[in-house]
C-alpha cells in the first residue's frame, strides 16, 4: 500500500533532511563563507545521518537509509566549505 504510516513518515523524514542543509550548503556557496556555520554542529549532524544509516540498514528501512546518506552528504559538503572557505578567510 502507498499510504501507510511508514512511508508517509519516510517521506516526510526524506524532504526535512534535504532542506536541513540545504539552504547553508547554499549561502556558503553564495557568499563564499561559513564563519558562522558551527563545525561541532556539521560535524554531529554527520555522526548523526551516518548512525542512522547504519541502524536503518539494521532495520531495513529504506526511508531511514536514503534521507541519511542526503544528510550525510550535505554534511561533508558543508563540511568541506567550512575547512575552505575559514581558509581562504584566514590568508585573505
Amino acid at each position: 500500500m502507498l499510504f501507510t504510516l511508514e512511508n508517509i513518515s519516510g517521506g516526510i523524514a526524506m524532504v526535512t533532511s534535504i532542506i536541513g542543509l540545504s539552504p547553508q550548503v547554499y549561502k556558503s556557496y553564495k557568499t563564499k563563507s561559513a564563519e558562522d556555520v558551527s563545525m561541532i554542529m556539521l560535524i554531529n549532524y554527520l555522526v548523526c545521518s551516518v548512525a542512522w544509516i547504519i541502524h536503518g540498514v539494521c532495520a531495513g528501512s529504506e526511508f531511514v537509509v536514503y534521507s541519511n546518506v542526503i544528510g550525510t552528504v550535505l554534511s561533508c559538503v558543508s563540511i568541506i566549505q567550512k575547512v575552505v572557505y575559514d581558509r581562504n578567510a584566514k590568508n585573505a
